[in-house]
Order: structure tokens, then sequence, then C-alpha cells
């Protein structure tokens, strides 16, 4: 009994020096390219949204570059009553709701009596070139991945923030 609990101890303690530091590298490896890459909430590093994105939107890139070609995470924090209006990306979008409630309505009008409330912890997925928008209950955090570069285009050229930047 004794033993099992000092083999049970010893492989947790194991376990969460490996999640805390990371395998050991290999000999003859760059020692940053093996350690884990780990995100809390509490370190996020938020920063103003792009301007493709309505004003109030907070970004937080997690991993890739989400501008560039390739495999990108990002979150983007938003306040209560934040809205999206119509629009497509042209690469599938993949979204988990990390906390808030997201709401999704698919077509190219902004109607949200025909929307889906999405709570955290949902995941949604849907293809390229799908019309949508977005409005949010409570401060909401989402989170993004797929393969970049990440692109908004608006059903409504007038709706696309960057024009008055212009």
């Amino acid at each position: 009994m004794f033993r099992s609990r000092t083999l049970a101890t010893l492989s947790v303690a194991v376990a969460a020096l490996l999640v805390t530091r990371g395998p050991a590298p290999s000999a003859g490896h760059d020692d940053k390219k093996e350690m884990a890459a780990l995100h809390r909430p509490d370190g996020l590093k938020w920063q103003d949204g792009p301007p493709s994105l309505p004003p109030g939107a907070k970004i937080a890139v997690l991993e890739g570059d989400p501008t560039k070609p390739g495999p990108f995470v990002f979150r983007v924090k938003v306040p209560d009553g934040y809205k999206i209006p119509p629009h497509t990306h042209p690469k599938p979008e993949r979204v988990t709701i990390i906390s808030g409630t997201f709401n999704l309505g698919m077509g190219d009008a902004f109607d949200e009596k025909k929307g889906e409330a999405l709570p955290a912890g949902t995941y949604g997925t849907w293809p390229a070139g799908m019309k949508h928008y977005v409005w949010v209950k409570g401060e909401t955090v989402v989170q993004f991945h797929g393969d970049g570069p990440w692109v908004i285009e608006y059903v409504n050229p007038a709706d696309d923030p960057r024009k008055g930047k212009q």
C-alpha cells in the first residue's frame, strides 16, 4: 500500500514538472522549440483588436501570426452588447466560446431574432464564405483557430470599420 502511494505521488510530481517546465531538450535541439507554450488567462497580453473589427475588441495572439499563412490561435475579448455586422471569411472559421454568451446568426441581414445563443464551452465551425453576424451578452471571450491569414469581409462595405480610417 505504501509503495503504491509513493509511486502514485512520484508520478504526479513528475507529470507536474513536465507540464510546468516542459520536456527536457534533446541533445542538439533548440531549447525554445522543445518547451511547452502555456497561456494562462491571467497572463494574456491583450491589445486593441485589428482595424477590421468594430472598436472595442481586444485580441491576444496565442500561437502563430493570424495575418500570415500558417496555423494560428488567438482570443478576442469584447464588451457586453458588442456586434459584428454580417460578414464572411475566405477560409473555414473555428471558434470556441471561453466566457460570456456569443450569439450567432446566419445570413446577409443582421436579425437578432434569427440567431442562436452559444454559451461558454461551445465549439463551432462553418465553411468559408458563409454569411454570418455576431452579438454578445456580457463580456465575452472567444478563441479562434485555423490556418492564416485570417481575413474578414463585410457583406455591406459600409459596415467595414476600415472604411472610416482611410
